[in-house]
């Protein structure tokens, strides 16, 4: 189990999309999961990114600055991914993952 960091509901780590700080100090959309580095988990809720976003929750929760220029790259990568994600999620919703 996971906590959005927006919505901070706890829910199995399949049904989270993962931002991730990587030991480069980029940060990015973490599909599989398994990059290395510091990761910060949202729901795949547009409302939920767009809450971090407002909260500067990724910024506390990555503990590095995201900038408006980092979230404006995340909010594209999160519209590019989030299908992907909703497929992925359907397919593993009987398997916690935790």
């Amino acid at each position: 189990m996971r906590k959005c960091v927006a919505c901070q509901q706890m829910m199995a780590k399949k049904l989270l999309i993962r931002v991730v700080r990587t030991p480069a100090e980029e940060i990015l959309i973490d599909m599989s999961g398994k990059k290395s580095g510091r990761g910060a988990y949202l729901c795949g809720k547009a409302e939920c990114f767009k809450l971090a976003k407002k909260a500067k929750a990724l910024d506390r929760a990555l503990k590095a600055q995201v900038g408006p220029d980092i979230y404006d790259r995340l909010a594209q990568e999160f519209i590019r991914v989030e299908d992907e994600f909703l497929a992925a999620a359907a397919e593993g919703d009987d398997d916690d993952g935790g």
